[in-house]
């Protein structure tokens, strides 16, 4: 028996629907991650893409546990002395709803030009409709 490594060239790449409805962010997002990451194929390699597209609707009703809207904070800096710019969630959730799922998801993959490329495949959108019906998308369990 020899261990099979996955090549980029033959991995097959299926797309899923997520309703993000009334789940809790941080176990929304874990789910996601290792779906972008391929953790749930049998072919998964840490150093090969081989996860699978996620499309995410309803980001705008996303549920953030205990006080969290009004204490998580984000943070930004420009570069320059006194840049630094804050964010809560609950701010957030009402002006970028995508980015809140977003955030949480890039936090939860490795740091590396892999994770750039794992996060293109997440497509997040804070109505119930997406454009890639042509994808014929699964749902997703949860």
């Amino acid at each position: 028996m020899r261990t099979e490594v996955a090549k980029k060239e033959t991995v097959n790449h299926q797309w899923f629907v997520v309703d993000a409805e009334n789940v809790v962010l941080g176990r929304l997002a874990t789910q996601i991650a290792n779906v972008l990451r391929g953790k749930h194929k049998a072919i998964y390699t840490p150093s090969v893409d081989t996860g699978d597209f996620v499309v995410v609707l309803n980001a705008e009703k996303i549920a953030l546990t205990g006080n969290k809207v009004a204490d998580k904070v984000y943070y930004s800096h420009s570069g320059f002395p006194g840049g630094i710019k804050s964010t809560t969630a609950g701010e957030l959730l009402v002006k970028k709803p995508e980015e809140l799922l977003r955030k949480a998801v890039k936090g939860m993959l490795p740091k590396n030009k892999l994770a750039r490329h794992m996060l293109k495949k997440l497509k997040v959108y804070s109505g119930s409709s997406h454009p890639h019906e042509a994808q014929q998308p699964a749902q997703l369990s949860l």
